[in-house]
């Protein structure tokens, strides 16, 4: 049991969980730019990058942001 909430606590992974006009990342490095339709994000492998429009940032703490808005696509450079 306590193994799982160590790896819960030190886990940071990147990753990405997409909800109805929502995405949540976890383990981000920058906020490369922010744009109504276009926001890049910065990760340990490169960057993704999320077109759509009304695009905003509504939580942002320091590994993790909520981005919603009516999101497209998201590309992988």
């Amino acid at each position: 049991m306590f193994s799982n909430i160590r790896n819960y606590i030190s886990d940071n992974k990147f990753r990405m969980n997409i909800y109805d006009n929502q995405l949540n990342v976890v383990n981000y490095l920058d906020v490369m730019s922010l744009e109504d339709n276009r926001i890049s994000v910065k990760y340990s492998n490169g960057t993704i990058i999320i077109k759509g429009n009304n695009l905003s940032i509504n939580k942002l703490l320091e590994q993790e942001m909520l981005i919603t808005g009516d999101i497209k696509s998201i590309e992988f450079e």
